[in-house]
């Protein structure tokens, strides 16, 4: 009986804890931090604001524990796409080109990447330099793996696998989503444009002067 209590506990402080979040992430994002009370986020939750209290300390430490959840989805999608394309491919050129286009899909479709662009641009003074630090870490992460792997395994030249990483993302990805758009998200082919010219612009800088096995696939 114990045991069944403890899990019912459990269950209900994480129900609480999603609840807080949700509720301060759409408050945040449509009246701003400032304006956003924690007896609001505690309405809107439908907890007490001592519960809210009681799991973040106070409205600084939510924003953040916000903006990280939405940045988890984030390296999720990333990681989903080194496995999808960076792992077994025939020409490391179109296995780029396809985690970068899945990059860009996912995050035009997912609510956590658009809130946590949001949220950094309009409340970066909020949010404590080692957040932008462990972001940009974290989001390199995967991608430098693989690239010190392919230097390893001669379909790369990389010297500096952070520093490539950091070259390729600028060059396709994030490129396009600094593009200025009108309406919503960049047309189909323009994307592709920006990523495929992106691809092949790194691995100009990227491939081996050999020449020789830039298209194997790693083992």
């Amino acid at each position: 009986m114990d045991n069944t209590e403890n899990k019912k506990i459990r269950k209900g402080s994480s129900d609480k804890r999603a609840k807080i979040i949700a509720a301060a992430r759409d408050l945040f994002l449509s009246d701003g931090f400032d304006r956003s009370s924690v007896d609001a986020v505690a309405a809107k939750a439908g907890v007490s604001k001592r519960t809210v209290y009681d799991y973040y300390g106070d409205k600084q430490n939510l924003l953040l524990a916000v903006v990280e959840e939405s940045s988890s989805a984030v390296l999720g999608m990333i990681e989903q796409g080194i496995s999808d394309h960076l792992w077994e491919f025939e020409d490391l050129e179109q296995a780029l080109i396809l985690f970068c286009e899945q990059i860009v899909a996912s995050a035009n479709g997912s609510s956590d990447y658009i809130a946590l662009i949001r949220l950094v641009m309009v409340e970066a003074a909020n949010l404590p330099d080692s957040f932008f630090e462990r972001l940009d870490n974290a989001t390199e992460e995967g991608i430098i793996r693989r690239f010190t792997e392919f230097g390893q395994n001669g379909l790369l030249e990389v010297l500096d696998p952070k520093m490539a990483a950091k070259h390729f993302a600028a060059l396709t990805f994030l490129l396009v989503f600094n593009q200025p758009r009108k309406t919503g998200t960049l047309e189909e082919d323009q994307t592709k444009r920006i990523i495929t010219e992106g691809v092949r612009v790194f691995l100009c800088a990227y491939a081996p002067r050999t020449g020789q096995n830039e298209n194997q696939p790693s083992s």
